[in-house]
């Protein structure tokens, strides 16, 4: 069951996400929610799931990493990681983006594709960040 509400609550954070970008009144609070509290409650059932988790294997070879995935419980964890880390970026990268003032529409692609594939969106938010840097004139 962790699997599936821990899916939905972050599916149900990616929206809201959206919405923050759309309603200026729900930023701060959505903000909170996903930047803050959705993550750390993965953190718990992550350290909960690893302290129960009865898994073999270890970091030095992919061989060991495949094997710690055998165990259900390493496996959840392991997607609650995805999720937590998934969803702080993400959060990031629109608090960023409004702070310096990225076009909201640019920043919906790059929340798309940190949901579906993290560090590709979060690579597409820099490269678009670094656009409209470049854009503003040097202060003297």
């Amino acid at each position: 069951h962790i699997f599936q509400y821990a899916s939905l609550l972050a599916l149900l954070g990616w929206v809201a996400l959206l919405l923050a970008l759309a309603v200026p009144p729900a930023r701060k609070l959505v903000l909170g929610l996903t930047g803050v509290v959705i993550p750390l409650l993965f953190a718990i059932a992550y350290v909960a799931l690893l302290a129960t988790a009865h898994a073999k294997g270890g970091f030095g070879s992919i061989a060991q990493v495949r094997a710690l995935f055998e165990s259900d419980g390493a496996l959840t964890a392991g997607w609650l990681h995805y999720l937590a880390f998934d969803l702080f970026v993400g959060t990031w990268i629109v608090r960023d983006g409004l702070e310096r003032g990225v076009w909201r529409l640019a920043i919906v692609p790059c929340l798309g594709l940190t949901f579906m594939f993290g560090p590709a969106g979060f690579l597409l938010y820099l490269l678009i960040r670094l656009g409209f840097l470049r854009r503003k004139p040097a202060v003297a």
